[in-house]
């Protein structure tokens, strides 16, 4: 990027900014030195693609000279933002505690920052101080225009999940006051509550405090619905969950028409490297080099150089049938996700194609070994006495059968 642009020009320039509450910010960005946090709710273990925009923009902040706090929402957290259509299921205290430890593990190793805890300063609130202190300062009429709260009137929501939007504004006072923190950064879903606090500020401060918000588009799939713990197919940062080829295969398999956007988005890439690589993705769309250098970034930024280098092994020993090469704990990683079917005796091959559901009877699977369009542990199979056994099995463990180019079935053998 351009060293005349400002910070400001170039987070609009990579698509990071979704909406800011008053014009007034874009100095205060541009000139750096500014107190400003973010916040998650410990519903979870581990984060997900889905936070990582935020997470991004207040890396950038951070580089740009500005001072983060991450804010782990142990008393939010019991509570629950409302969801659109359900109410929250509510987590024990060492649920919230034990996620509270991942979160900030994981946050540590993402950028610098502040790390504080909501529940340090809401636990010991009595009801009465509550209500006098922080509740009068909100309108039901205001509260229920929210579109969390106002999605939810129709289905009910409860008074629990009605009063999150008080205790999140109470985070953003608290933070004002004591630590001079003057920024509430968020995804666009949180807009109406980083502007309950900001009114909570000005009511309890005067109307002439300097507090502001911003938010990040959402990370959405094609089909407009959000990366998710609840909306299914989560990629997780925690490599127990997700593993790092996985979630280097999340990146490689980024859709044409969302390539450029992500690698502006979440890469730290300059803007002359990003347009060298629309350049080659406009001319030779088919090397995918916009996808591979989205995936490296990402891969590398989440799990190391080593973790990225062991997905590039095992993505090509996959894409060259290689399959035999690799060792059993690599195919584990490799094929994580895939149903496991557990062969307790030798099997025809046949008899095998059809128990995995590759054939769907003894004749049809006849004609896809006779057709070549049968592979056994990255090898083509044509003979139709072959036999499925543990001598023959990777590690003595696996079998990986291929029908067709992507359809792969795994035998584990007891």
């Amino acid at each position: 990027m351009n060293k005349q642009i400002s910070l400001y020009e170039e987070l609009k320039w990579r698509g990071l900014i979704h909406n800011i509450t008053d014009e007034a910010l874009i100095e205060k960005l541009n000139q750096g030195g500014l107190t400003f946090y973010l916040g998650t709710d410990p519903t979870g273990d581990s984060l997900h693609v889905g936070h990582l925009l935020v997470f991004i923009l207040a890396k950038r902040l951070e580089k740009a000279g500005h001072h983060p706090i991450f804010l782990i929402g142990g008393a939010t957290g019991s509570i629950g933002d409302p969801k659109p259509n359900a109410e929250r299921k509510l987590l024990t205290r060492e649920q919230i505690d034990h996620n509270a430890l991942c979160l900030h593990q994981q946050v540590e190793k993402l950028f610098k920052c502040k790390l504080v805890n909501n529940y340090d300063w809401t636990y010991n609130i009595d009801i009465l101080t509550f209500l006098r202190k922080y509740g009068k300062f909100f309108n039901v009429n205001y509260m229920i225009n929210k579109d969390t709260v106002k999605s939810r009137l129709d289905s009910g929501i409860s008074y629990t999940e009605f009063s999150y939007q008080i205790l999140q504004a109470l985070d953003f006072e608290h933070l004002f006051s004591q630590e001079n923190c003057q920024l509430q950064i968020g995804g666009q879903d949180q807009w109406g509550n980083i502007t309950s606090g900001l009114e909570l500020i000005r009511k309890m401060h005067g109307t002439d405090a300097q507090a502001y918000g911003l938010t990040v588009p959402l990370f959405t799939k094609s089909d407009g619905t959000k990366f998710g713990k609840t909306e299914g197919g989560a990629i997780w940062l925690d490599a127990k969950k997700t593993t790092p080829y996985a979630f280097y295969q999340f990146w490689i398999n980024t859709p044409d028409s969302d390539v450029i956007k992500e690698l502006k988005q979440f890469t730290f890439l300059t803007k002359e490297e990003i347009d060298a690589l629309e350049e080659s993705f406009n001319q030779e769309p088919h090397l995918r080099k916009a996808q591979k250098a989205l995936a490296k970034e990402m891969t590398i930024m989440i799990h190391g150089q080593a973790a990225y280098e062991e997905a590039i092994s095992l993505s090509e020993a996959l894409f060259s049938g290689k399959i035999s090469d690799l060792t059993k704990e690599e195919i584990e990683i490799a094929f994580a996700g895939l149903p496991t079917i557990e062969l307790e005796t030798d099997l025809p091959l046949i008899d095998t194609l059809v128990m995995v559901g590759a054939a769907s009877s003894k004749r049809e699977a006849r004609d896809f070994i006779n057709g070549g369009g049968v592979s056994v542990n990255g090898w083509q199979e044509k003979d139709l006495n072959r036999l499925i056994q543990k001598a023959q099995a990777i590690g003595e463990t696996y079998t990986v059968i291929r029908r067709g180019k992507k359809n792969y079935y795994l035998i584990k053998h007891k």
